[in-house]
C-alpha cells in the first residue's frame, strides 16, 4: 500500500520547490491539496504551476493532460484510503470487537486514511459520472471487506452484510457532522460503539489498547 501523499494541511507548507526539480510526487501534492480544499474546477495545470513556480511545460514530462492528472488522483485514493480501510477489515483479530476497532484506526489515523480525501472525491463524483462509478465500486469493495470481517466471526451472511453496512455508512455520517468531539468523549462511548456494531461486549483490554493508540495517535505529529 502506497504511503499518503498529503500529510498536511497548511499551503505554506506545500512543496514550493522554487528552481529545484519538480517531482511527479510534487504535482500531486499539489493537486491533491486544490481538490481537498477547492474541488475538482480548480485543479489545473496552469494555477498548480504557478504553485509550484515551475513552468507550465515541466508537467507534461509527468502527465498527458489535465485528464491523466486527475485519472493519478483518483487512482492515489483507491491505493491510499480504499486500501486502507480493506487491509484494516482484514487485520488479524480475535474478536470481532478487536477488528473493528482495527477499522477504527482509519478513522482517527490521517496518515492511514485521508477522511478529507474521502470527502472530496464524493464530491467529485457528484460532478463526473465515471468519477461515480469509481466511487461506487469502492465503496462496494469496503463493504464487501467489512462483510466478510463480520462473517469470519461466524455472523451468517444477510447479518454480516447489513452490520457491515451500518458500520460504515454511520461513520461516513459521522465524519460528515464534523462534530470536533475530544478524543476523550468518543473513547467514554467506544464500549457501547462495539456493543452497537457487533452486538457483542469487547474485552477490556481491547478498549484499553484502542485507546492508547487514540491518545498516541492525537499527540503525535500527524496532522
Amino acid at each position: 500500500m502506497r504511503a499518503p501523499l498529503l500529510h498536511r494541511d497548511d499551503p505554506a507548507k506545500a512543496p514550493l520547490v522554487g528552481n529545484v526539480k519538480v517531482t511527479r510526487e510534487d504535482w500531486l501534492n499539489a493537486a491533491m491539496d486544490v481538490l481537498i480544499r477547492n474541488g475538482v474546477d480548480q485543479v489545473k495545470v496552469l494555477a498548480l504551476a504557478g504553485r509550484l513556480r515551475v513552468s507550465r511545460s515541466s508537467f507534461y514530462w509527468y502527465f498527458k493532460s489535465r485528464a491523466d492528472l486527475l485519472d493519478a488522483l483518483l487512482d492515489h485514493w483507491q491505493q491510499t484510503n480504499t486500501a486502507a480501510l480493506v487491509a484494516q477489515a482484514e487485520a488479524p483479530a480475535e474478536t470481532i470487537t478487536q477488528a473493528v476497532c482495527n477499522v477504527f484506526r482509519c478513522v482517527i489515523n490521517p496518515l492511514l486514511f485521508n477522511t478529507k480525501l474521502d470527502f472530496a472525491v464524493r464530491d467529485w463524483a457528484r460532478r463526473a459520472a465515471n468519477v461515480r462509478v469509481v466511487l461506487q465500486q469502492s465503496d462496494t469493495r469496503r463493504i464487501d471487506a467489512l462483510s466478510a470481517m463480520f462473517s469470519r466471526f461466524g455472523y451468517a451472511p444477510l447479518e454480516a452484510y447489513t452490520r457491515a453496512r451500518i458500520l460504515y455508512y454511520m461513520q461516513i455520517g459521522y465524519d460528515d457532522a464534523d462534530l470536533h468531539e475530544p478524543t476523550a468523549a468518543r473513547m467514554k462511548l467506544l464500549p457501547m460503539y462495539l456493543l452497537g456494531f457487533t452486538g457483542r461486549q469487547a474485552r477490556p483490554g481491547e478498549i484499553e489498547a484502542f485507546m492508547a493508540y487514540a491518545y498516541e495517535i492525537e499527540t503525535s505529529d500527524a496532522p
